[in-house]
């Protein structure tokens, strides 16, 4: 428990469903005593995404949640993370409703146009996956920061292995990723003087919706199982298992907290030993 983040409100990104890491990263801010903004497209679903985002309904059922459990004050938020407009609409309610945010956690993510190379790429796809993983990283933040100015803050930026060893055939996920783990020592050392600290998780593999289908896609390619897939991931990962999404909340938890104080501008590894460089 970091009794810091009592009362604090956090805005956690692509965090309307139950099985992803930004409903544990909401999660764990609400068992702290934070009031929890959740968002996520609702019912605007993207045809193109082979993973079905946070739904309208869900989204409301998790926000009853952490109020009965949690005791804390929670809203849910619907908006397009690659759209200006649908951004500012969301930030405006935000706004009305807490006055203030405290912590904003960038999570939300997707790939598109996998498994392909730089030279099969198609275009649309790539420029896709940049926008939502990368430039909304910018467009968010840029929105909420007036709301954070004055009193300071933390942002947490959920980058990802990828961003530092690139994985075959998924490049413009890692690209973006990488390009977020760039941003987030740019906005640590220009949000420094406003008393924002900034920092990113980088997950491994991690037990989401988003690996099963990575492992479900990688079977289908090389002729084996789903199952055979996770097995020979986990022997590239020094723990020799799968993360899980709560394991990647706490440390989202940590470094939006006080006890996190003098550090700013990192990108630190969530990943089981798997990478073990900086």
């Amino acid at each position: 428990m970091y009794e810091d983040l009592k009362g604090k409100t956090v805005l956690v990104t692509g965090s309307g469903k139950r099985s992803g890491i930004g409903y544990a990263v909401a999660r764990k801010f609400a068992e702290n005593g934070s009031n929890v903004i959740i968002s996520d497209l609702g019912d605007q679903q993207d045809k193109d995404n082979p993973i079905p985002t946070g739904q309208s309904g869900e989204m409301n059922e998790i926000v009853e949640e952490f109020k009965s459990e949690c005791g804390v004050d929670a809203m849910a938020a619907a908006f397009d993370v690659t759209d200006n407009k649908s951004i500012q609409t969301a930030v405006s309610s935000i706004m009305k409703r807490f006055s203030r945010l405290d912590v904003l956690c960038n999570n939300a993510g997707a790939t598109f146009g996998v498994p392909n190379a730089i030279h099969t790429y198609d275009e649309a796809a790539w420029m896709k996956t940049i926008d939502v993983n990368l430039h909304s990283v910018f467009k968010v933040s840029r929105a909420v920061l007036p709301m954070m100015m004055t009193k300071g803050g933390a942002i947490v930026n959920v980058a990802s292995r990828a961003g530092k060893v690139p994985p075959l055939f998924n490049g413009a996920y890692a690209v973006a990723k990488a390009g977020v783990i760039m941003m987030t020592k740019v906005m640590a050392r220009e949000l420094a003087g406003n008393g924002i600290r900034v920092n990113a998780v980088c997950p491994g593999q991690i037990m989401t919706d988003l690996e099963s289908w990575r492992f479900d896609l990688e079977a289908q390619f090389l002729g084996t199982t789903a199952e055979q897939q996770k097995e020979e991931m986990c022997k590239t990962i020094a723990l020799n298992r799968l993360g899980s999404p709560a394991e990647v909340a706490k440390l989202v938890a940590y470094l939006a907290s006080d006890q996190a104080s003098y550090l700013t501008g990192q990108a630190v590894n969530v990943t089981g030993g798997q990478l073990m460089e900086l």
